[in-house]
Protein backbone atom coordinates (compact mmCIF):
# COMPACT_ATOMS: atom_id res chain seq x y z
CA UNK A 1 0.00 0.00 0.00
CA UNK A 2 0.73 3.63 -0.68
CA UNK A 3 0.41 4.64 2.98
CA UNK A 4 0.93 8.88 4.03
CA UNK A 5 0.71 9.90 7.79
CA UNK A 6 0.11 13.07 8.28
CA UNK A 7 1.15 15.60 11.55
CA UNK A 8 1.77 18.79 11.40
CA UNK A 9 4.97 18.61 13.70
CA UNK A 10 7.67 15.76 13.37
CA UNK A 11 11.71 14.52 13.85
CA UNK A 12 13.23 17.18 14.82
CA UNK A 13 10.06 17.35 17.15
CA UNK A 14 9.55 14.22 18.53
CA UNK A 15 6.90 13.67 21.24
CA UNK A 16 4.36 10.93 22.30
CA UNK A 17 2.67 11.14 18.56
CA UNK A 18 5.96 11.60 16.62
CA UNK A 19 7.54 8.99 18.40
CA UNK A 20 4.53 6.85 17.28
CA UNK A 21 4.26 7.81 13.76
CA UNK A 22 8.38 7.02 13.76
CA UNK A 23 8.16 3.72 14.91
CA UNK A 24 5.00 2.64 12.75
CA UNK A 25 6.16 4.38 9.65
CA UNK A 26 9.79 2.59 9.95
CA UNK A 27 7.88 -0.93 10.90
CA UNK A 28 5.32 -0.25 8.16
CA UNK A 29 8.23 0.21 5.28
CA UNK A 30 9.87 -2.51 6.73
CA UNK A 31 7.08 -4.94 5.73
CA UNK A 32 7.21 -3.67 1.78
CA UNK A 33 4.58 -0.79 2.03
CA UNK A 34 5.38 2.92 0.53
CA UNK A 35 5.14 5.58 3.45
CA UNK A 36 5.50 8.72 3.52
CA UNK A 37 5.50 11.19 6.09
CA UNK A 38 3.42 14.70 5.61
CA UNK A 39 3.96 17.27 7.89
CA UNK A 40 4.75 20.94 8.32
CA UNK A 41 8.55 22.29 8.36
CA UNK A 42 10.17 23.60 11.20
CA UNK A 43 13.51 25.93 10.78
CA UNK A 44 16.77 24.40 9.99
CA UNK A 45 14.88 21.34 8.15
CA UNK A 46 15.31 20.20 4.93
CA UNK A 47 12.25 20.07 2.46
CA UNK A 48 12.24 16.42 1.77
CA UNK A 49 13.81 13.36 3.56
CA UNK A 50 14.44 9.66 3.40
CA UNK A 51 14.63 8.73 7.11
CA UNK A 52 14.64 4.61 7.98
CA UNK A 53 12.98 3.31 4.65
CA UNK A 54 9.66 5.91 4.81
CA UNK A 55 10.11 9.36 3.04
CA UNK A 56 9.00 12.95 4.98
CA UNK A 57 8.06 15.79 3.19
CA UNK A 58 7.52 18.70 4.68
CA UNK A 59 5.06 22.18 4.02
CA UNK A 60 6.16 25.58 3.80
CA UNK A 61 4.58 26.92 7.18
CA UNK A 62 3.93 29.58 9.88
CA UNK A 63 4.26 29.46 13.42
CA UNK A 64 2.49 31.33 16.57
CA UNK A 65 4.93 30.60 19.38
CA UNK A 66 2.71 31.32 22.36
CA UNK A 67 2.37 27.51 23.07
CA UNK A 68 4.42 24.69 23.53
CA UNK A 69 3.88 23.29 20.64
CA UNK A 70 3.34 26.19 19.08
CA UNK A 71 0.08 27.16 16.96
CA UNK A 72 0.71 25.63 13.24
CA UNK A 73 -0.25 26.53 9.66
CA UNK A 74 0.95 24.96 6.58
CA UNK A 75 0.10 25.86 2.81
CA UNK A 76 -0.62 22.86 0.35
CA UNK A 77 -1.73 20.51 2.48
CA UNK A 78 -4.90 19.54 0.46
CA UNK A 79 -3.01 20.06 -3.34
CA UNK A 80 0.39 17.60 -1.36
CA UNK A 81 -1.95 14.66 -0.27
CA UNK A 82 -3.85 14.54 -3.99
CA UNK A 83 -0.34 14.42 -5.50
CA UNK A 84 1.00 11.87 -3.15
CA UNK A 85 -2.28 9.58 -4.03
CA UNK A 86 -1.80 7.02 -1.14
CA UNK A 87 -4.11 4.33 -0.78
CA UNK A 88 -4.65 5.08 3.11
CA UNK A 89 -3.57 8.35 5.03
CA UNK A 90 -3.65 8.72 8.64
CA UNK A 91 -4.24 11.88 10.59
CA UNK A 92 -3.07 12.30 13.97
CA UNK A 93 -3.74 15.80 15.39
CA UNK A 94 -6.80 18.11 16.15
CA UNK A 95 -5.25 20.96 16.99
CA UNK A 96 -4.48 23.18 13.61
CA UNK A 97 -7.33 24.17 11.41
CA UNK A 98 -5.26 24.17 8.28
CA UNK A 99 -5.02 20.84 8.15
CA UNK A 100 -8.57 19.57 9.71
CA UNK A 101 -10.22 21.70 6.75
CA UNK A 102 -7.50 19.88 4.03
CA UNK A 103 -8.15 16.94 5.55
CA UNK A 104 -11.75 17.02 5.51
CA UNK A 105 -11.99 17.50 2.33
CA UNK A 106 -9.63 14.75 1.07
CA UNK A 107 -11.86 12.69 -0.25
CA UNK A 108 -9.78 9.52 -0.42
CA UNK A 109 -9.10 6.35 2.22
CA UNK A 110 -8.60 8.42 5.21
CA UNK A 111 -8.07 7.25 9.01
CA UNK A 112 -7.77 9.62 12.44
CA UNK A 113 -5.81 8.20 15.39
CA UNK A 114 -7.08 9.53 18.34
CA UNK A 115 -3.77 10.54 21.11
CA UNK A 116 -5.49 12.41 23.13
CA UNK A 117 -8.41 12.62 25.75
CA UNK A 118 -11.35 14.54 24.88
CA UNK A 119 -10.86 18.46 26.18
CA UNK A 120 -7.27 17.57 28.05
CA UNK A 121 -6.35 20.05 30.21
CA UNK A 122 -6.34 22.35 32.89
CA UNK A 123 -8.02 25.67 33.52
CA UNK A 124 -8.75 28.07 30.40
CA UNK A 125 -6.78 25.47 28.61
CA UNK A 126 -9.02 22.53 29.49
CA UNK A 127 -12.04 25.12 28.20
CA UNK A 128 -10.39 25.81 25.05
CA UNK A 129 -9.16 22.22 24.14
CA UNK A 130 -13.07 21.01 24.85
CA UNK A 131 -14.38 23.69 22.54
CA UNK A 132 -12.01 22.88 19.73
CA UNK A 133 -12.64 18.97 20.05
CA UNK A 134 -16.18 19.96 19.93
CA UNK A 135 -15.55 22.06 16.78
CA UNK A 136 -13.16 18.90 15.31
CA UNK A 137 -16.45 16.57 15.77
CA UNK A 138 -18.00 16.97 12.22
CA UNK A 139 -14.29 16.58 10.74
CA UNK A 140 -14.13 13.25 12.83
CA UNK A 141 -16.98 12.21 10.92
CA UNK A 142 -15.45 12.12 7.54
CA UNK A 143 -12.80 9.60 8.34
CA UNK A 144 -13.43 5.61 7.39
CA UNK A 145 -12.56 4.37 11.18
CA UNK A 146 -10.54 5.77 14.49
CA UNK A 147 -7.65 4.41 16.13
CA UNK A 148 -7.49 5.02 19.77
CA UNK A 149 -4.03 4.40 21.42
CA UNK A 150 -6.03 2.76 24.57
CA UNK A 151 -9.36 1.35 25.63
CA UNK A 152 -10.32 4.21 27.70
CA UNK A 153 -10.27 6.70 24.90
CA UNK A 154 -12.20 4.07 22.81
CA UNK A 155 -14.60 3.52 25.57
CA UNK A 156 -14.49 7.43 25.56
CA UNK A 157 -15.74 8.24 21.80
CA UNK A 158 -18.19 5.15 22.07
CA UNK A 159 -19.95 6.89 24.90
CA UNK A 160 -19.79 10.41 23.00
CA UNK A 161 -21.57 9.20 20.21
CA UNK A 162 -18.70 7.56 17.91
CA UNK A 163 -20.29 4.13 16.39
CA UNK A 164 -18.62 1.11 18.18
CA UNK A 165 -17.53 -0.26 14.42
CA UNK A 166 -15.80 2.35 13.59
CA UNK A 167 -12.99 2.41 16.01
CA UNK A 168 -10.24 -0.10 17.03
CA UNK A 169 -8.06 0.44 19.82
CA UNK A 170 -4.30 -0.11 19.05
CA UNK A 171 -1.75 0.54 22.33
CA UNK A 172 1.56 2.83 21.57
CA UNK A 173 4.11 0.14 21.43
CA UNK A 174 8.05 0.37 22.41
CA UNK A 175 10.17 -1.45 19.37
CA UNK A 176 13.03 -2.59 21.67
CA UNK A 177 13.40 -3.49 25.87
CA UNK A 178 16.61 -2.57 27.10
CA UNK A 179 18.76 -4.51 29.13
CA UNK A 180 18.10 -4.10 32.94
CA UNK A 181 20.22 -3.01 35.58
CA UNK A 182 19.93 -4.59 39.25
CA UNK A 183 21.94 -1.56 40.62
CA UNK A 184 19.61 1.35 41.84
CA UNK A 185 20.72 5.32 42.21
CA UNK A 186 19.28 7.17 44.79
CA UNK A 187 16.52 9.38 43.12
CA UNK A 188 13.32 9.46 42.06
CA UNK A 189 12.55 9.92 38.15
CA UNK A 190 9.80 12.35 36.31
CA UNK A 191 10.14 12.78 32.80
CA UNK A 192 8.02 14.32 30.33
CA UNK A 193 6.48 17.88 29.12
CA UNK A 194 6.44 20.81 31.26
CA UNK A 195 2.66 21.10 31.07
CA UNK A 196 0.12 21.71 33.73
CA UNK A 197 -1.71 17.99 32.59
CA UNK A 198 1.57 16.40 34.50
CA UNK A 199 0.45 17.25 37.63
CA UNK A 200 3.79 18.29 38.29
CA UNK A 201 2.89 21.19 40.86
CA UNK A 202 1.37 17.95 42.92
CA UNK A 203 4.31 16.02 42.94
CA UNK A 204 6.21 19.20 44.18
CA UNK A 205 3.78 19.87 47.18
CA UNK A 206 4.19 15.75 47.72
CA UNK A 207 7.68 16.17 48.03
CA UNK A 208 7.84 18.60 51.15
CA UNK A 209 6.99 14.90 52.80
CA UNK A 210 9.67 12.83 50.94
CA UNK A 211 12.90 12.68 52.05
CA UNK A 212 14.29 11.70 48.95
CA UNK A 213 16.02 13.56 45.50
CA UNK A 214 13.83 13.74 43.00
CA UNK A 215 15.12 14.66 39.41
CA UNK A 216 12.71 16.38 37.04
CA UNK A 217 13.27 16.28 33.14
CA UNK A 218 11.68 17.67 30.60
CA UNK A 219 10.59 21.42 29.18
CA UNK A 220 7.56 23.32 28.73
CA UNK A 221 5.98 26.20 29.44
CA UNK A 222 5.26 25.61 32.80
CA UNK A 223 8.60 25.42 33.78
CA UNK A 224 8.92 29.29 35.54
CA UNK A 225 6.14 28.36 37.61
CA UNK A 226 7.55 24.72 39.07
CA UNK A 227 10.81 26.97 39.63
CA UNK A 228 9.06 29.22 41.62
CA UNK A 229 7.15 26.52 43.57
CA UNK A 230 10.35 24.82 44.66
CA UNK A 231 11.82 28.17 45.88
CA UNK A 232 8.62 28.65 47.93
CA UNK A 233 8.98 25.21 49.51
CA UNK A 234 12.47 25.52 49.97
CA UNK A 235 13.32 22.12 47.99
CA UNK A 236 16.01 23.32 45.92
CA UNK A 237 18.10 21.05 47.43
CA UNK A 238 16.04 18.09 47.35
CA UNK A 239 14.51 18.95 43.49
CA UNK A 240 16.90 19.02 40.64
CA UNK A 241 15.21 20.43 37.05
CA UNK A 242 17.64 19.02 34.45
CA UNK A 243 15.54 20.60 31.44
CA UNK A 244 15.69 18.48 28.16
CA UNK A 245 18.13 15.67 28.19
CA UNK A 246 19.70 13.77 25.89
CA UNK A 247 18.48 9.92 24.57
CA UNK A 248 21.92 8.46 26.17
CA UNK A 249 20.87 10.40 29.36
CA UNK A 250 17.38 9.45 29.57
CA UNK A 251 18.06 6.26 29.35
CA UNK A 252 20.87 6.33 31.67
CA UNK A 253 18.31 7.74 34.20
CA UNK A 254 15.48 5.32 33.55
CA UNK A 255 18.19 2.70 34.39
CA UNK A 256 19.34 3.37 37.51
CA UNK A 257 16.27 5.53 39.12
CA UNK A 258 14.53 4.19 42.20
CA UNK A 259 11.62 4.21 40.70
CA UNK A 260 9.66 6.47 38.12
CA UNK A 261 6.55 9.03 39.02
CA UNK A 262 4.02 10.40 37.19
CA UNK A 263 1.19 12.37 38.88
CA UNK A 264 -0.35 13.04 35.78
CA UNK A 265 -4.12 14.27 35.48
CA UNK A 266 -4.88 13.37 32.19
CA UNK A 267 -3.84 10.65 30.01
CA UNK A 268 -4.81 8.80 27.49
CA UNK A 269 -2.29 6.10 27.19
CA UNK A 270 0.66 6.50 29.57
CA UNK A 271 3.93 5.61 26.87
CA UNK A 272 6.04 7.54 29.23
CA UNK A 273 5.15 5.01 31.69
CA UNK A 274 5.37 1.80 29.42
CA UNK A 275 8.85 3.27 28.38
CA UNK A 276 9.97 3.30 32.33
CA UNK A 277 8.92 -0.09 32.99
CA UNK A 278 10.78 -1.41 30.10
CA UNK A 279 13.76 -0.71 32.47
CA UNK A 280 12.78 -2.73 35.09
CA UNK A 281 11.30 0.45 37.01
CA UNK A 282 8.49 0.55 39.21
CA UNK A 283 5.94 3.61 39.30
CA UNK A 284 3.64 5.81 41.38
CA UNK A 285 1.24 7.29 39.16
CA UNK A 286 -2.23 8.73 39.35
CA UNK A 287 -5.34 6.51 38.67
CA UNK A 288 -6.70 8.83 35.43
CA UNK A 289 -7.71 7.78 31.99
CA UNK A 290 -5.97 4.84 30.37
CA UNK A 291 -2.84 5.11 32.69
CA UNK A 292 -3.81 2.67 35.16
CA UNK A 293 -4.75 0.23 32.76
CA UNK A 294 -1.08 0.76 31.29
CA UNK A 295 0.67 0.53 34.66
CA UNK A 296 -1.70 -2.18 36.51
CA UNK A 297 0.43 -4.26 38.56
CA UNK A 298 3.54 -2.27 37.78
CA UNK A 299 3.43 -0.01 40.20
CA UNK A 300 0.98 1.96 42.72
CA UNK A 301 -1.49 4.05 41.78
CA UNK A 302 -2.90 6.82 43.90
CA UNK A 303 -6.00 8.87 43.40
CA UNK A 304 -5.38 12.09 41.14
CA UNK A 305 -4.69 15.07 42.73
CA UNK A 306 -4.06 14.33 46.51
CA UNK A 307 -0.82 14.95 46.90
CA UNK A 308 -0.93 13.40 50.74
CA UNK A 309 -1.53 9.82 48.80
CA UNK A 310 1.24 10.77 46.15
CA UNK A 311 4.11 11.12 49.14
CA UNK A 312 2.89 7.98 51.27
CA UNK A 313 3.06 6.13 47.98
CA UNK A 314 6.53 7.20 47.32
CA UNK A 315 8.07 6.92 50.81
CA UNK A 316 6.71 3.28 51.29
CA UNK A 317 8.28 2.28 48.00
CA UNK A 318 11.24 4.24 49.29
CA UNK A 319 11.46 2.20 52.27
CA UNK A 320 10.50 -1.13 51.12
CA UNK A 321 13.55 -2.36 48.56
CA UNK A 322 12.10 -5.84 48.58
CA UNK A 323 8.95 -4.63 47.30
CA UNK A 324 10.74 -2.06 45.02
CA UNK A 325 12.53 -5.01 43.41
CA UNK A 326 9.54 -6.90 43.37
CA UNK A 327 7.21 -4.57 41.38
CA UNK A 328 10.16 -3.62 38.95
CA UNK A 329 9.83 -7.71 37.77
CA UNK A 330 6.24 -6.69 37.15
CA UNK A 331 6.61 -4.08 35.24
CA UNK A 332 9.09 -5.17 33.07
CA UNK A 333 6.75 -8.39 31.94
CA UNK A 334 3.81 -5.60 31.62
CA UNK A 335 6.28 -3.12 29.33
CA UNK A 336 6.39 -5.80 27.31
CA UNK A 337 3.17 -6.68 26.43
CA UNK A 338 3.27 -3.16 25.04
CA UNK A 339 5.87 -4.53 21.56
CA UNK A 340 5.16 -3.09 18.04
CA UNK A 341 6.13 -6.55 16.89
CA UNK A 342 2.68 -7.94 18.12
CA UNK A 343 0.64 -4.87 17.58
CA UNK A 344 1.89 -3.32 13.83
CA UNK A 345 -0.05 -5.88 12.44
CA UNK A 346 -3.63 -4.44 13.47
CA UNK A 347 -2.68 -1.06 11.69
CA UNK A 348 -1.82 -2.71 9.02
CA UNK A 349 -5.04 -5.22 8.90
CA UNK A 350 -7.32 -1.76 9.54
CA UNK A 351 -5.37 -0.08 6.31
CA UNK A 352 -5.93 -3.20 4.37
CA UNK A 353 -9.52 -3.48 5.18
CA UNK A 354 -10.71 0.15 4.33
CA UNK A 355 -8.74 -0.26 0.99
CA UNK A 356 -10.80 -2.88 0.10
Amino acid sequence: MRIVDVNPFFYPYMGGIEHRMHDTCKLLAERGHDVTVLTGRLPGTEETEERDGYNIIRLRSRFINIYNPPFISSKDVLKTLNELDADIVNYNYRWAPSYNKDLARYDGKKVFTYHNMWGEGVGPLGKISEFQDNRFRKYLNTFDHIICVSDHVRSDLVRRGIPEDRTTAVPSCLNSFPEIINEEGDFILSLGRLVRTKGLDILIRSMRSVDAKLIMCGKGPERRRLERLIKKYGLGDRIEMKGYVTEEEKAHLMGSCKFFVMPSLFESFGLAAAEAMSYGRPIVCTDVNGLSDTVLDGGVIVPPKDHLALSDAMNRLLEDKEERFRLAKTARAQAETFNWNDNIAKIERIYADIVG
